[in-house]
């Protein structure tokens, strides 16, 4: 079993879900719900793992808040 991390963000113009994971050029997609998100991110990975292993271009740490005074 593989784990990979995916970063969420809600589109504000369409309301869809987006999500990428971090260094793994094209392991991108959309979804009306988290659900839909997850099927197709594990859909479009699985693609791409049938190429071979990609190389990862970079890798996930996390997140940070900046605060402006």
């Amino acid at each position: 079993m593989q784990t990979y991390t995916a970063v969420v963000e809600r589109c504000p113009d369409t309301g869809l879900y987006v999500g990428y994971v971090p260094g793994f050029q094209g392991a991108h997609s959309q979804g009306e719900t988290l659900e839909e998100l997850n099927r197709n991110l594990k859909e479009v990975i699985a693609m791409l793992l049938e190429e071979g292993t990609p190389a990862l271009v970079g890798e996930y740490v996390g997140t940070q808040t900046v605060v402006l005074a």
